[in-house]
């Protein structure tokens, strides 16, 4: 659930010699010991730093150690500006299948190919949350007034190679998720005449059809949103396209762009009881150019389109299963560059899911219940849709790095008012701050202001939502 990725580049299995030479060029231009020098100076420097942020304020994804032990490389190897950002050799670790072993040993013989060990890692996430809604009675009974959730995730993931051609990625969650396995995929990936050619089986409690591949930071997968606040920052989880998916994905992959088109269903897990014929449909057409200019350097482009498509079940609160769409679209577009010698992205996205009806209400389109699981017949009679515009820049290479985005959205309607037509304006500006203090450990500022029509009626959690997050993997 802890991906993301930058522009798509021409996707091969990197050899270890790869690795030594990138190595050796990082050291040579003494990267290496200036970022040291800088985080030795920021350590000690934290407290100072958070109360700057703190006065200037008033991202779900992160790397994943299984790999780095795999590979025997570190994660700024793979990773551009703050997690869950990918460079160009990360992406392509991903695109191959997980599949590149670098000083750890495998076992080889006719058809079998897999590391000595089996590569695990944790996660954890903990954070305190603060919405400006009216008290609860009881303190901490939701984020009015603080709310500390600690953990807010604590994952298990393994991963790497099981084939000379196969790769695995899983992620078991221990604390929040009532199914233990919370995703896996199962990718196949072979070179045909300069493609890359994939068959990834996979499924997901929570991040939607767009899980099975995808290489975007817009929010095009939510565990690879740029920012924590991600329905503040992206069209396509605003207009909720993330839920539990099952499916199969066919992902073709050059260096000019790939696509992705999958047929999936929307359940954690596709079998009796569930909704287990995969007749919805997901495209996923995306163009990975680089421009080089000569006042701003070189840039790394993603745009690209999502649609989805079809009808299928789900579940209702009584666990019956009901007819569904499966409807929605999106146009987003990310450049990676930089400017004063420091890493910076801009993100802009569009999304919309349609409205629904009683006959067939729009999995992307409706409210979640008490529990937190999307309800149908909590659906909305009016289109949801959202435009986002933000920009993440990194004030302190590899350390420190400050964003902020914009979103003018409507929110589809009450679905308890049910009445076409009352379709209210949902905008948000928000602001964040990402710390590294470590290669593997985060600590995320993020704070929202939401303004429009909506809010001409209080709602249960106020106007403005805050959040600290630690995050830590190893």
């Amino acid at each position: 659930m802890h991906y993301a990725h930058s522009a798509c580049k021409t996707i091969l299995t990197v050899p270890v010699g790869y690795y030594k030479v990138l190595r050796s060029e990082v050291e040579v231009l003494g990267i290496d010991a200036h970022m040291n020098c800088l985080i030795r100076k920021m350590n000690k420097l934290i407290t100072y730093a958070a109360l700057i942020v703190a006065f200037c304020l008033s991202q779900q994804a992160f790397a994943i150690p299984s790999f780095s032990r795999q590979t025997g490389i570190d994660c700024q190897a793979c990773h551009s500006q703050h997690m869950p950002i990918l460079n160009d050799f990360g992406q392509s670790f991903k695109a191959s299948g997980y599949r590149t072993v670098g000083k750890q040993s495998t076992i080889e013989s006719e058809n079998l190919s897999i590391p000595e060990s089996l590569n695990a890692s944790m996660l954890l996430r903990a954070s305190y949350q603060r919405s400006n809604g009216s008290a609860d009675t009881i303190p901490g009974t939701s984020t009015n007034g603080g709310q500390w959730q600690f953990p807010n995730e604590f994952s298990l993931f393994f991963g790497g190679r099981i084939a000379s051609n196969i790769g695995f990625f899983f992620e078991g969650n221990t604390a929040t998720d009532s199914n233990f396995v919370s995703a896996f995929k199962l990718p196949t990936a072979i070179e045909l005449r300069g493609y890359n050619l994939s068959v990834i089986p996979f499924m997901t409690s929570t991040l939607g059809a767009s899980y099975g591949y995808e290489q975007a930071n817009t929010g095009a997968v939510r565990n690879g949103t740029w920012a924590e606040h991600y329905k503040e920052v992206s069209a396509q989880q605003y207009a909720g396209t993330d839920g539990a998916a099952t499916g199969i994905a066919l992902v073709a992959i050059n260096d000019k762009g790939y696509i992705n088109l999958s047929r999936w269903a929307p359940a954690g897990f596709a079998r009796s009881g569930y909704a287990q014929v995969l007749r919805s449909t997901y495209l996923r057409v995306a163009a990975t150019p680089k421009i080089d200019t000569q006042t701003f350097g070189e840039w790394a482009l993603h745009m690209g389109a999502q649609v989805w498509a079809g009808s299928n079940f789900a579940r209702n609160t009584t666990g019956s299963l009901v007819a569904v769409s499966t409807r929605a679209i999106a146009l987003d577009i990310q450049a990676f560059g930089q400017l004063n010698d420091q890493d910076v992205s801009l993100y802009a996205t569009w999304a919309k899911s349609p409205a629904g009806s009683a006959t067939e209400p729009n999995i992307f389109n409706v409210e979640s219940n008490a529990t937190g699981e999307l309800d149908p017949t909590k659906y909305r009679l009016n289109d949801r849709k959202a435009l986002t515009v933000g920009v993440d820049y990194s004030v302190i290479q590899n350390t420190l790095h400050v964003g902020a985005a914009i979103r003018s959205a409507k929110n589809g309607g009450q679905s308890d008012l049910a009445v076409a037509g009352e379709n209210a304006s949902d905008h948000a500006i928000t602001l964040t701050t990402v710390y590294n203090i470590a290669q593997n450990i985060e600590l995320h500022v993020g704070h929202s202001v939401h303004f429009g029509t909506l809010y001409d009626i209080p709602q249960s959690t106020g106007n403005i939502f805050t959040s600290v997050l630690l995050q830590a993997a190893w």
